[in-house]
C-alpha cells in the first residue's frame, strides 16, 4: 500500500508550470526555523556554520560509499515567511515543507540563492467525529449521522477555497482520489459526475441539515438549533500553523450561518495530534478537523483509499475504530483492498461503486488538492517524489548533497519535529517524523520519484507467477512475470502462527487437502544481504527477518500479552488474502510469499509482499516493555492500558526501555525462542545486548537501522535531531543520482471556437518538453472527453499521432448531433511512461445551428 501521511509536503525548479484544466496537489503546516547554538544543545545566538564539503570528481563519486554528505542536521521552525532569508544568510538549505503561499512563491523564485521543487501529491480535508450521535456526556454529535456528512459537500464552495484561500495553489478535489494521480484520469468520466452532483449547493445543503437535525431530535428556535434544552455546539479543531486556519474560520462561519454555536479550537500539529488521533472520539473533544494528507510516492493504484480513509482497516487508532461504514460500502472497500477482481472491467466497475458509496458515507469531505513548492539552496540536489515532494521523497538521502562536492553538512528545516513517539512497530505516522526515519532504514525496493513503480534496492531479482484470471503487467525488467492455471502452495510453507506452542503452522497442518493461491513472488535478496550490520555495530540474522512476523500474528492473538485489539481489522484483511511464505535458502536469502491479493503492476505485488528486516533486540526490549505494561508500540494501546506510547527516541520511554535492556541481557532474552533459537545462538544474544548498551550510552536513544545515515543526537527541548553517514553503507554515491528533473509533459490544444451542428471538426493537440516534441515513445495514451453544456459527458475517444509531438482529435457530425446549442468544451488526459502524473489540457468552443435545407416543393404534374 502506498504509504499516507498525515500532514506534509517537486519538479526541478525551471518555472511554475500549472497542469492545464483539472488537478495538483498539496498542502501542509507553515515552517522553517532559526538554527541557533543546537550542536550546543541550546537555542542561543550563534549561527550554524555550514560545511558545503569539498570539490569531487564523477570518478569521486563512484568511489565513495554511502550518502553524498557528511552530516544532515534537522531544526524546529515554524515560520515559513523566513524561508528565503534563511536560505539566502546560509543558515539552511533544504526545507521540508512545501510553500502554497504565492506571495512567498514569487519572493522564492526571483531570489538567486534559492531553486524549488514542484510536487502534486497533498490533499486538504475535513475529518469527522463518527462518535454518537451522542458523546459520552450526552451532547449531540450531528455528524454521527452520515446524511449530516454528506450535506457539507454542498455547503462548502471548493473553488472558493482553492483560489481565494489557497490562492490559486490548489485545485479543487471533491473524491478519496488524487486528481494527478493515473486513478483520477481513468475514471474520469465518473468523477465529473460526481462533481456536478456534489457542487455547491447551500439551498440543497440547509435542506439536508434541516431534515437530519430533526430526525435527530433537535428543535429550531429562533434561528438556532437546541438538543435537550441547550444550544447545538460543534467544536471545529483547526490548525493554526498554514491555510488550514482560514479554511476552518472559513468553515465555521459557514455552520454559524446554518444555525449552530462553534466553538474554534486552534491547535498546532502536536496539539491537535492528542486530540483527534490519541483521543477516544466518544469524549466529543472535538467534531470536526481540518485535515490534511501527503502521498509519500506517486499511488498508480488507489484501489486501498476506501478502505483506508473510511474503515476500521485503515489505522490503528481510536478514531479508525469508530467508524462503522455502510455494509455495502466496507464490502467493496475490503474487495478494492485485497484486489478480489478477475479482470480490469471488474475492477473499475468496482471503484465507480466505491466513489460513489464514499460520497454518501463522507467520513472525510475532500476540499482541494494542493500544488506544493519545496525550497531549497541553488546549489543542492537532491531527488525530489512528484506526489510527496521532499519531505515524502524516499530517495532524499540516497540523493542529498552540494553539487559537484563531496562531504559536508546540510541543515533542513521543518515545522515538527518528534511530533509522535518513534517505534517500528506502530509508531508515528507524521510526514515529518518519517522523513528522518527514512534516512535511518534501508528497504528491499524503493519506488521511483517520478512513476511510483518500484525499483530494487536490497533484491538482486524477483520471480512473479499469477493466476491467469489475474490482470497484472509487467513494466520493468528486474522482474518476471509469468501466468499459469494454478498455484499450489507447497506443503512446508508458513500460513499460520500458533501462539501457545510459539510456532508457526505449515500448510500441511493447516489445510491437508491443499491450498491454492492467486499469485507466488520469490524474491532473491542480494548474495550478501544478511552479512551487513547494524547502526550499532551488530551482525544481522535471519531472526531480524522472522520476528517482525511472528509480531504480526501475536499482535493480533486474543491470548497474547501483545494484543492490540486495533491491529485486528487490518490483520483480518491481511489474513483474507494471504497464503504463506516459505523460506527457500537462507544463504543466499530467498523467499516465497504466497497470496490472493493482486495489484495491477507486478512491480507493486513485489513491493508489497518482500519483507525487509528490524533489529530484534531493540523490538526485544519493546516486547517486554509491553508485556509487563509499562509501554505500549501503539497510540490505541497505550490509551487502554493508561501508559505511554513507545519511543525509541525520547521521552519517558527511554529509562523504561534502558531497565528492559538491563534485564534483557541478564537472562539473555530472544522473543519466542522456540521457533527463533534455530537462527541464532547465546552468543548473538549476549553481543546483541553489549552492542546496544553501547549505543545507548554514547548516543541516548535506541533507534537502530541499516540505512545510509544513523541518528547521531535528538533534542527534543531544543527541537533538533542529527544524522551521519553510515560509513559501512554498501552502495556507491551515485547510484540514485540519475533521478534528476521528471519529464512531465506539456500540452497545448488548440481548434474552432463554434462549431455548426452537421460539420466536421478537428482539434490539434501539441505534447512538448521544454519547447521539444514529447518522443511518441514515452506516451501511454492521449483521451479525450467531450462534455456538454451541463458539463456531462458526451463522448470519449482517442488520438492519433500525427509526428513531430502532434496528436489530431477529429470528430464527424454525429459526436456533436446530441449537444445542446451553447457552451461546450473538450478535455484531454495524456499519460507517460516516464511521469505517473497525466497531463491535462482544455479548449472551449460554441455549438451553433446549421442552415437549415430548403424544404421541398410540391410539383403538380
Amino acid at each position: 500500500m502506498a504509504p499516507k501521511c498525515r500532514d506534509p509536503g517537486s519538479h526541478r525548479g525551471r518555472g511554475l508550470r500549472r497542469y492545464t484544466g483539472l488537478l495538483l496537489p498539496l498542502l501542509l503546516v507553515a515552517a522553517l526555523l532559526v538554527i541557533a547554538g543546537l550542536l550546543a544543545g541550546g537555542r542561543g545566538g550563534h549561527t550554524v556554520i555550514v560545511d558545503r564539503g569539498t570539490p569531487a570528481t564523477e570518478q569521486d563519486l563512484r568511489e565513495r560509499r554511502g550518502p553524498l554528505v557528511d552530516e544532515v542536521v534537522f531544526t524546529q521552525q515554524q515560520d515559513a515567511g523566513q524561508v528565503v532569508g534563511l536560505i539566502e544568510r546560509g543558515s539552511h538549505q533544504v526545507f521540508a515543507q512545501g510553500i502554497n503561499r504565492p506571495a512567498l512563491f514569487q519572493r522564492l523564485r526571483d531570489s538567486a540563492a534559492t531553486a524549488y521543487d514542484l510536487s502534486y501529491g497533498t490533499s486538504v480535508e475535513l475529518t469527522f467525529n463518527p462518535s454518537g450521535p451522542e458523546f459520552s456526556d450526552g451532547r449531540l454529535n450531528p455528524f454521527a449521522v452520515p446524511a449530516m456528512r454528506e450535506a457539507i459537500n454542498w455547503l462548502i464552495n471548493r473553488r472558493h477555497i482553492a483560489e481565494e484561500i489557497y490562492g490559486g495553489l490548489a485545485v479543487p478535489r471533491y473524491l478519496p482520489l488524487n486528481t494527478a494521480f493515473p486513478d483520477y484520469a481513468r475514471l474520469a468520466e465518473m468523477a465529473r459526475e460526481l462533481e456536478l452532483l456534489y457542487g455547491h449547493d447551500p439551498a440543497r445543503a440547509r435542506e439536508a441539515i434541516r431534515r437530519e437535525m430533526q430526525n435527530l431530535g433537535a428543535e429550531w428556535v429562533h434561528g438556532r438549533w437546541m438538543y435537550n434544552g441547550q444550544p447545538v455546539s460543534l467544536t471545529l479543531l483547526i490548525r493554526n500553523d498554514d491555510e488550514r486556519r482560514r479554511v476552518g474560520d472559513y468553515l465555521a462561519n459557514l455552520l454559524e450561518g446554518e444555525g449552530f454555536r462553534i466553538e474554534r479550537l486552534y491547535r498546532t500539529a502536536e496539539e491537535a495530534s492528542r486530540i483527534w488521533i490519541v483521543g477516544d472520539p466518544a469524549g466529543g473533544r472535538w467534531h470536526i478537523y481540518t485535515g490534511a494528507w501527503i502521498s509519500t510516492l506517486i499511488q498508480r493504484d488507489q484501489a486501498e483509499n476506501f478502505s483506508f480513509y473510511y474503515t476500521p482497516r485503515g489505522r490503528a487508532e481510536p478514531l479508525w475504530q469508530a467508524y462503522q461504514p455502510d455494509p455495502d460500502f466496507d464490502a467493496v472497500a475490503d474487495r478494492l483492498q485485497r484486489r478480489e477482481y478477475s479482470d480490469w472491467e471488474e475492477r473499475q466497475d468496482l471503484m465507480r461503486q466505491a466513489l460513489s458509496l464514499s460520497m454518501t458515507d463522507s467520513a472525510r469531505v475532500w476540499l482541494v488538492d494542493q500544488l506544493n513548492v519545496w525550497p531549497r539552496a541553488r546549489d543542492v540536489t537532491l531527488a525530489v517524489d512528484l506526489a510527496g515532494g521532499t519531505s515524502g521523497s524516499n530517495l532524499w538521502p540516497y540523493t542529498l548533497g552540494y553539487a559537484g562536492r563531496q562531504g559536508g553538512r546540510v541543515v533542513v528545516g521543518m515545522p515538527s519535529l518528534l511530533t509522535e513517539p518513534w517505534n517500528p512497530v506502530a509508531g508515528s505516522n507524521w510526514i515529518f517524523d518519517q522523513m528522518i526515519t527514512r534516512a535511518l532504514n534501508d528497504p528491499p525496493v524503493l519506488p521511483d520519484p517520478f512513476t511510483g513503480l518500484f525499483l530494487p534496492q536490497r533484491i538482486e531479482r524477483a520471480e512473479v507467477t499469477v493466476r491467469e484470471d489475474a490482470p497484472v503487467i509487467r513494466t520493468l525488467d528486474w522482474l518476471s512475470l509469468d501466468t499459469t492455471e494454478d498455484i499450489e502452495v507447497p506443503g512446508d510453507t508458513w500460513v499460520d502462527w500458533d501462539g501457545a506452542e510459539q510456532r508457526f503452522l505449515t500448510a500441511d497442518e493447516t489445510a491437508p487437502e491443499g491450498l491454492s493461491a492467486r499469485t507466488r513472488v520469490r524474491v532473491y535478496y542480494e548474495p550478501d544481504y544478511l552479512e551487513r550490520r547494524w547502526h550499532d555495530g551488530s551482525p544481522m540474522s535471519m531472526v531480524d527477518v522472522v520476528l517482525p512476523w511472528i509480531m504480526l500474528f501475536e499482535r493480533a492473538n486474543p491470548d497474547s500479552p501483545l494484543f492490540d485489539v486495533a491491529h485486528v481489522p487490518a490483520f483480518e484483511a491481511f489474513q483474507r488474502h494471504f497464503r504463506g511464505w516459505r523460506i527457500v535458502s537462507e544463504s543466499p536469502l530467498v523467499l516465497e510469499i504466497y497470496s490472493d491479493q493482486i495489484h495491477p503492476d507486478a512491480e507493486a505485488i513485489v513491493a508489497n509482499r518482500v519483507p525487509g528486516v528490524t533489529a530484534w533486540h531493540v523490538l526485544a526490549l519493546g516486547i517486554l516493555a509491553e508485556r509487563e505494561g509499562s509501554l505500549a508500540f501503539s497510540s490505541n494501546k497505550a490509551d487502554r492500558m493508561r501508559t505511554d506510547w513507545l519511543s525509541l527516541v525520547s521521552g519517558p520511554s527511554l529509562p523504561v526501555l534502558e531497565r528492559q535492556l538491563h534485564r534483557a541481557s541478564e537472562i539473555e532474552y530472544l522473543p519466542y525462542a522456540e521457533t527463533l533459537a534455530h537462527f541464532t545462538d547465546s552468543g548473538e544474544i549476549v553481543a546483541r545486548y553489549r552492542s546496544l548498551a553501547d549505543w545507548y550510552a554514547a548516543r541516548r536513544h535506541f533507534y537502530v537501522g541499516s540505512g545510509p545515515f544513523f541518528l547521531q543526537s535528538v533534542h527534543p527541548v531544543e527541537g533538533s535531531a542529527v544524522l551521519r553517514r553510515f560509513p559501512e553503507f554498501p552502495d556507491p554515491s551515485d547510484k540514485w543520482l540519475r533521478f534528476a528533473e521528471p519529464e512531465i509533459p506539456e500540452l497545448t490544444l488548440d481548434g474552432p471556437v463554434v462549431v455548426t451542428h452537421g460539420e466536421t471538426a478537428t482539434f490539434l493537440l501539441e505534447i512538448t518538453l521544454d519547447g521539444k516534441p514529447y518522443p511518441e515513445q514515452a506516451i501511454q495514451d492521449v483521451q479525450y472527453l467531450l462534455f456538454d453544456g451541463d458539463n456531462r459527458v458526451a463522448l470519449r475517444g482517442g488520438a492519433q499521432y500525427q509526428g513531430e509531438g502532434r496528436w489530431l482529435i477529429r470528430m464527424d457530425e454525429e459526436a456533436f448531433a446530441n449537444l445542446p446549442m451553447g457552451a461546450n468544451s473538450l478535455e484531454v488526459a495524456v499519460t507517460s511512461d516516464r511521469v505517473a502524473l497525466p497531463a491535462f489540457a482544455s479548449h472551449a468552443f460554441a455549438t451553433v445551428a446549421g442552415s437549415a435545407p430548403p424544404e421541398p416543393i410540391e410539383v403538380t404534374p
